[in-house]
């Protein structure tokens, strides 16, 4: 999604949400990520004024007044937190974790396969499909990725072929290296 992304060529433009756009969407996040919970006052204060990044092929962006970004959606899905906002509060999202064979992969954008989510390194948290999830990679401390789930973990471990988790936003892509909004 954010493979070749440039804020020169794909933002095209920035508009402060009303409050009661921002408080729709407060809710909407406490409802699909429990864990929230405890830091949304951290993520989202009701005093501050939030702007939406619009980009090109439907991407919304959430941005707080210092210009970081906390979530992204495409089109009318779900809002789904960046990494850096995933490294400030890792418990956010449940974790899928690869071996140390797919760490390259994963860091160049490729989807996350079923063998590599079952092998010996890997870990897998009981998930439905279309998950959000935080992707991890053995021995690491932070997110490398975030992804959505295709199927649900018992499935995954049943199955153990194709992709298992759809990688939304890794580090180093567009969206990692996009400068703060003014």
């Amino acid at each position: 999604m954010f493979k070749k992304f440039d804020d020169k060529e794909n933002v095209s433009g920035v508009q402060q949400l009303k409050t009661s756009v921002q408080k729709g969407i407060r809710n909407k996040l406490l409802e699909t990520y429990p864990f929230i919970e405890n830091c949304i006052e951290a993520v989202l204060p009701k005093k501050e004024n939030f702007r939406i990044v619009k980009c090109h092929d439907h991407i919304e962006i959430i941005a707080n007044p210092i210009g970081d970004y906390l979530f992204f959606r495409h089109r009318e899905g779900p809002w789904i937190p960046t990494l850096r906002l995933l490294h400030r509060f890792p418990y956010i999202l449940p974790w899928e974790q690869v071996d140390k064979g797919a760490i390259k992969f994963v860091l160049s954008g490729a989807n996350i396969m079923c063998p590599g989510l079952t092998s010996p390194g890997a870990k897998i948290t009981p998930v439905a499909k279309s998950a959000v999830v935080a992707i991890m990679a053995e021995g690491k401390q932070h997110a490398l990725a975030v992804g959505m789930t295709t199927m649900s973990t018992d499935d995954i471990l049943k199955i153990n072929k194709g992709i298992g988790v759809e990688n939304l936003h890794y580090l180093n892509d567009g969206l990692w290296n996009l400068r703060p909004v003014k």
